[in-house]
């Protein structure tokens, strides 16, 4: 059996996260998520934010209750990694949130696509092993929560592109055969947790969104391009369309 054989719709989970992590009373409904600790350093600083619990993923993860114009929101630094993202937002969705937006950085496959826009994920390939646990097998995993995101960034006005994404668990296995077989496919970025957390929100009946931005490119020789070293003032200005969209969710 391998692990597209995996997903079992009927019998229970031996470990229920409902019940290893109650709910904690006044935890705000929506959800915000980020991969880096600059961007939560922004994020914290700029909301008032005032810690109210802590996930446990071999570190301390401390969960804020965040206010911007008014609106209040959680907010987390989560880890890198399909699976271990899924796990802190089974706990995060216990403790009482019902929808979450996560954004971070992802890798090009289409410079023309990416170039100068955030990147709303339509459709995830499943190059990981989090999503075969939370939906039936599949190549792609498709993403229903695409265009309202889409509908908020009209509203606001931000650039954006739409494309097919390719999640892998390996990002030192993105082989050149392989990226241009996704490329093919239509997939424009790639990424780690795009495909395991939208089988996750399925699964559990919750709305996940994801918006990415291109920070390195993989098209012919590798470009680290603003990998690690984002402009100060383009990460303020992606923070802010990050906290913009959270209270309209």
């Amino acid at each position: 059996m391998s692990i597209i054989d995996t997903f079992d719709p009927i019998s229970k989970d031996i470990i229920d996260p409902a019940k290893t992590h109650p709910p904690v009373k006044g935890f705000p409904e929506r959800l915000l998520v980020c991969f880096t600790y600059k961007f939560a350093e922004l994020i914290i600083r700029n909301t008032n934010a005032q810690e109210i619990d802590v996930l446990k993923g071999g570190r301390i993860i401390p969960i804020y209750k965040c206010e911007y114009k008014g609106q209040s929101f959680a907010f987390y630094h989560t880890l890198l990694g399909g699976a271990a993202t899924v796990g802190l937002l089974e706990e995060a969705f216990a403790k009482g949130a019902k929808k979450a937006l996560f954004f971070g950085s992802c890798g090009s496959l289409n410079e023309n696509l990416t170039a100068g826009k955030l990147i709303v994920p339509t459709a995830a390939y499943r190059d990981e092993g989090a999503s075969y646990h939370y939906a039936p097998p599949s190549d792609y995993i498709e993403i229903p929560t695409a265009q309202r995101l889409c509908d908020i960034f009209d509203d606001l006005r931000v650039p954006y592109a739409k494309t097919k994404t390719w999640t892998t668990d390996a990002i030192y296995r993105e082989t050149e055969d392989n990226m241009q077989r996704r490329k093919a496919e239509g997939c424009g970025t790639v990424e780690m947790e795009c495909a395991s957390i939208m089988a996750l929100a399925q699964f559990r009946k919750k709305e996940v969104y994801q918006f990415v931005y291109a920070a390195d490119s993989l098209i012919g020789v590798w470009d680290r391009r603003i990998l690690g070293a984002m402009p100060e003032n383009l990460r303020e200005s992606i923070a802010k369309i990050a906290l913009e969209t959270v209270i309209r969710l």
